[in-house]
């Protein structure tokens, strides 16, 4: 029941990931509420919920459009939020078909905990973090090594995937102490570390940058691939190496899901093995993702 509660409040999340990209297609059509409708004389309807990090909603919005291309049958439903919550929800018995998060570590629970179909892991692909500015702020502030010259900052939580890989840089770069887990560090003791400076914490990467577009922070750490659209309004100050934050790696895997039907669970798997496709890798490549993983 809660799985499709769920369903019905993130069908308002769709009406911008699914709708941007669909018109001119020649498959399925996005109603208001972001759902693919069938073409007359499909088969019938199967929904599947695919559970996405934010930095992925762009992409894989435009990826499910390609799917539905040849698929119109199948709906589509993206849950795009922060890797940690996702995996909340979906040990809290929301329904899930599809897990695809931005770190390894929310991914190792769910295959700790039993909720990982077996066989069905991939590593998708890799992502970068940068910081990043509005263009001609003035900002003072080169990269992660004087990131406390900046009169406001935006940045992820701990358990949000790019928080964490931002906290791991500033670890390495001797800026916060070694500790064996990154994500406990919290924004205050990350603000006395850099001075005292300004920090917003964010819910989720998606929301670090529309922080930083909107101007209300001066600077925020986000993925290199949730820059693209924005190359007019940006600058990226840093891409920060994995030599400071490791690899980046975005792994997919089919979730356990009990209240799927034959159908809903065959779509599923196809959904997936279109995602790791040849031809989805090249618009990974476009979306400024790095498909060079093993």
């Amino acid at each position: 029941m809660k799985g499709r509660i769920l369903a019905v409040l993130l069908a308002g999340s769709m009406v911008f990931s699914m709708a941007a990209c669909s018109s001119g297609r020649d498959g399925g059509q996005t109603s208001g509420s972001g759902e693919v409708k069938t073409a007359e004389g499909s088969k019938d309807e199967t929904e599947i919920q695919v559970f996405i990090a934010a930095s992925l909603n762009t992409v894989m919005t435009e990826l499910a459009n390609m799917y539905n291309e040849e698929h119109p049958e199948v709906k589509i439903t993206f849950n795009p939020d922060s890797s940690g919550t996702l995996l909340t929800q979906i040990e809290e018995g929301y329904e899930c078909d599809i897990f695809f998060s931005a770190a390894q570590k929310q991914m190792d629970e769910l295959e700790a905990d039993g909720l990982m179909a077996e066989g069905t892991r991939s590593n998708v692909v890799n992502n970068q973090v940068v910081v990043v500015t509005l263009k001609d702020s003035g900002t003072k502030v080169t990269g992660l090594e004087n990131l406390g010259e900046a009169e406001s900052i935006a940045l992820a939580g701990g358990s949000v995937p790019v928080g964490r890989y931002t906290r791991q840089a500033l670890i390495s770069l001797g800026i916060l102490p070694e500790t064996d887990d990154p994500a406990s560090i919290t924004t205050e003791q990350i603000s006395e570390a850099l001075g005292g400076v300004e920090i917003s914490e964010q819910d989720n990467v998606s929301k670090v940058l529309s922080a930083v577009v909107e101007g209300s922070c001066e600077v925020g750490t986000t993925y290199y691939s949730d820059t693209y659209g924005y190359e007019d309004e940006l600058d990226i100050l840093q891409t920060v190496s994995y030599d400071l934050t490791g690899d980046v790696i975005y792994p997919i895997a089919r979730v356990v899901n009990e209240e799927a039907d034959e159908a809903q669970s065959a779509a599923a798997d196809d959904f997936l093995a279109f995602v790791l496709s040849d031809e989805a890798k090249a618009v990974f490549d476009s979306y400024y993702f790095d498909t060079e993983v093993e």
